[in-house]
């Protein structure tokens, strides 16, 4: 049985029914902590929803990773600059989180910006191809060239042939 810290504990009471009928797990909160139990395959996809929300997702955003198809990934800005976290965190929300929201809608991503990480959710390829553009960001390259790259990733996905 696991145990996240969770800021925002009133979004996980209000949706408490909600996250043990999806998650198929019984949950227990006492003050800001979250622990839950289940079988080991629900309590695996539990724990990856609680990170996220953890993370500071909402609980609508965090149970996309009951899909298979959709992944959770955390972008440390440490590990892939030396400049200061704050210039570096502005330039990625940009001006009123105008850079930030135009990342999102083209990847078809939902992002979270905190003081040092960047946390992702999305289908596994869009998150793979919004790390690389967060991170070619932090190491300097302008967000047009990224916006490009994402528009150019997602037009390659479209003219792929589908498995069916």
């Amino acid at each position: 049985m696991e145990e996240f810290f969770i800021k925002n504990i009133q979004d996980v009471l209000n949706n408490k029914e909600k996250l043990e009928k999806k998650l198929n797990v019984k949950l227990k909160i006492y003050g800001k902590k979250v622990s839950f139990e289940g079988d080991s395959l629900n309590e695996f996809e539990s724990s990856l929803v609680f990170e996220a929300i953890s993370f500071g997702f909402s609980v609508r955003i965090a149970l996309f990773l009951i899909d298979e198809e959709n992944s959770f990934k955390v972008v440390h800005i440490k590990e892939h600059t030396r400049r200061k976290l704050k210039d570096i965190v502005a330039r990625l929300a940009g001006t009123e989180g105008k850079t930030k929201r135009t990342l999102a809608d083209i990847a078809d991503c939902h992002i979270v910006i905190t003081d040092s990480e960047v946390g992702i959710i999305g289908q596994v390829e869009d998150v793979i191809n919004t790390e690389t553009a967060i991170i070619n960001l932090i190491k300097g390259s302008k967000q047009g060239n990224m916006y490009r790259y994402l528009e150019r990733m997602n037009r390659a996905k479209k003219e792929m042939p589908q498995n069916n």
